[in-house]
């Protein structure tokens, strides 16, 4: 009883370090790390005329790659353990990318075309006498970070209250997140918003005082890209093997149950729901200095829609799996578009096709079905000699 008792007093207090100790984790890290190494050292010490030599162009790709894999987590963590269909995760991280977008314009100063040490080139051409006020402050590093942060947190944190509060789940909320995107989209696709209409923000120069222009710069992004990647699956992971996790778990598969047991549902989604949202923003602000752009095109509800497609082809409530999917279809759509230019949209749907026939839990459960057939494997040889023995006897 008392050792009972210790071990969930230990088991609660250090619930963030415990995804270290399941071996799924210590894969990921391992694989995670070990590419990250990969390409840092065939981009640094492999001679440019080496075929293994990667330039700058693709470490940026892959930055490109590992954003997109933070924002499928931070959508798998709310549709395939919260059970959530969020079709409007996408407005969250474009918000992310036009917080880091506006301190990215303050840092070009009398450098942009037009010469003016505060404006954007954008808000001259418009002939704006003044910064707006919600530009304030981005011209420094702290509060932009910050706002990557808080400004989709606070938006899921609004949006979820008053859709959560009045119980509005399933197909519904999916259709309610999609508008939030389009209306979004709408808004920023506008001049007087302030965020430089259709062009978007463009043009960038340095972050944080280094040149984004330069191979080191990038090689630093694509790690930082990495490094988030990582710690935002350890934290999802901490959520999702917590008391939090499993009432989420219990929330998704029978929430009127949970209900009459006396959790307060709506909380554990608002919570779950806002740090996914933080989570997309992040992956948002890492993924504009890359690609040096950020429109409005980026709240485009298909864009929404694509994302949880990377999620179902990798594999729903794995969080690994999510990863996969999202490095697997963005390579794809990459090579698709180089060999087939007039055509890569068929074979992008083709291959969605053959994944969602032939794996129905996604790239990720080919691990589970061999996992399952190894050790059932182990099993029977372990247990046919008991059996020999037996009959023998």
């Amino acid at each position: 009883m008392t050792s009972t008792i210790s071990s969930s007093v230990q088991s609660s207090r250090f619930w963030l370090t415990r995804p270290f100790s399941e071996r799924s984790t210590q894969i990921f890290l391992g694989v995670l790390v070990a590419a990250l190494a990969l390409v840092t050292l065939l981009h640094v010490a492999v001679p440019p005329d080496n075929p293994l030599y990667i330039g700058a162009y693709t470490v940026n790709l892959f930055g490109k790659y590992l954003s997109y894999a933070l924002l499928a987590v931070a959508v798998d963590l709310v549709w395939g353990y919260l059970g959530i269909l969020s079709l409007g995760h996408g407005a969250f991280f474009a918000i992310g990318g036009y917080a880091m977008g506006m301190y990215l314009m303050r840092q070009i100063g009398d450098r942009g075309t037009y010469g003016h040490p505060v404006l954007p080139d954008f808000m001259v051409f418009l002939n704006w006498d003044s910064l707006p006020w919600f530009w304030q402050g981005f011209d420094m590093a702290w509060f932009a970070f910050a706002m990557v942060l808080l400004a989709p947190g606070l938006l899921a944190l609004v949006f979820g209250f008053l859709a959560f509060r009045s119980r509005v789940t399933g197909v519904y909320l999916s259709i309610i997140t999609q508008a939030l995107t389009f209306a979004l989209m709408l808004a920023f696709f506008r001049n007087e918003m302030g965020f430089g209409g259709n062009n978007g923000l463009t043009d960038f120069r340095e972050i944080v005082g280094f040149d984004l222009r330069s191979d080191a710069t990038r090689l630093g992004l694509f790690l930082a890209t990495g490094i988030a990647l990582a710690l935002g699956f350890i934290l999802c992971r901490a959520i999702v093997t917590s008391k939090l996790g499993r009432v989420s778990i219990a929330t998704r598969d029978a929430e009127a149950r949970t209900r009459f047991l006396g959790y307060r549902v709506e909380r554990f989604q608002l919570f779950v729901f806002v740090v996914s949202a933080m989570l997309a923003g992040l992956a948002g602000a890492l993924y504009v200095p890359q690609v040096g752009i950020i429109n409005p095109s980026e709240f485009s509800p298909i864009f929404s829609i694509e994302i949880v497609l990377w999620v179902a082809l990798g594999g729903r409530a794995t969080l690994y799996g999510a990863v996969i999917g999202a490095i697997l279809v963005n390579y794809a759509k990459t090579i698709f578009t180089g060999v087939m230019p007039d055509a890569w949209l068929f074979a992008l749907g083709a291959m969605f096709v053959l994944v969602t026939v032939f794996l129905p839990k996604g790239v990720a459960g080919l691990f589970h079905y061999f996992k399952r057939r190894t050790r059932d494997d182990q099993t029977g040889a372990s247990d046919s000699p008991r059996a020999h023995k037996e009959a023998s006897a």
